[in-house]
């Protein structure tokens, strides 16, 4: 879902929903450690990890180089990256690897971590069953640690909450909430917001104990607009019934 607040209306909009195996199954019914499935087994996660930098590239124009003849106004650096994978258990291990692949990535094309929004509902990397103590891979070469010294998490298990989302978006915190956890952008924004976890039709499960409804998204989408918290936003989600929640 891609939304322009220009003029305070949504201007532009497409979604991609790719298109899964026949008979896949999507919630692993065991998932013993020798055997995880993870993120990049998958053919259309891997299809959708791809076309994710590419996506990031022509809309973040700040993360490549401009061309020499390129003005230095041309060159938006105004760019914003929130990030939440919403599931808990091990079971679920391949939503924070993906979750943590994009935030490789926005950081690399050039988003520092200080406009980085990270939420991670649960500790993969510390989990009993994690042959890998305090490592997070997103295949099974094991050759590139997710997990590592760089990485900075804003709200962390039971802070991914509803509540916690929605005032990252609107910019309603509580004084006591430090800058490094708010979402401080302006009308001049470009914004990527990045969801994975279990939904259905028209919600998405946050710790698999409370739900985040469509309306409750286009509210929070509404006043970042009123507010003139953005000026272009990428809204990515991954999950069953994504299309349910299209703005």
């Amino acid at each position: 879902i891609a939304c322009d607040g220009d003029g305070g209306s949504v201007r532009r909009a497409s979604c991609f929903f790719p298109r899964f195996p026949t008979g896949m199954s999507l919630i692993p019914r065991a998932a013993p450690a020798a055997s995880m499935a993870f993120a990049g087994r998958d053919p259309a996660v891997i299809s959708l990890l791809k076309m994710l930098p590419l996506l990031l590239l022509l809309t973040f124009s700040s993360a490549a180089a401009p061309p020499a003849a390129a003005s230095p106004s041309a060159v938006h650096n105004n760019n914003w990256a929130v990030l939440v994978c919403t599931s808990r258990f091990w079971f679920n291990y391949r939503h924070m690897a993906n979750t943590l692949s994009l935030y490789r990535t926005v950081k690399r094309l050039g988003i520092p971590d200080e406009r980085i929004i990270l939420m991670l509902a649960d500790d993969m990397a510390c989990n009993p069953r994690n042959n890998y103590p305090a490592q997070v891979f997103n295949n099974e070469n094991h050759q590139l640690n997710l997990y590592g010294d760089n990485v900075e998490v804003d709200y962390r298990g039971y802070e991914v909450t509803v509540e916690n989302f929605l005032r990252v978006l609107t910019g309603r915190h509580e004084s006591a909430v430090p800058r490094s956890k708010r979402l401080l952008s302006d009308e001049g924004s470009h914004i990527l917001l990045y969801m994975t976890g279990h939904g259905g039709d028209e919600f998405l499960k946050f710790q698999d104990n409370e739900e985040l409804q469509s309306h409750d998204l286009a509210d929070a989408v509404k006043q970042m607009k009123e507010k003139h918290r953005l000026n272009f936003l990428i809204i990515n989600i991954w999950m069953l019934a994504c299309a349910s929640l299209f703005l």
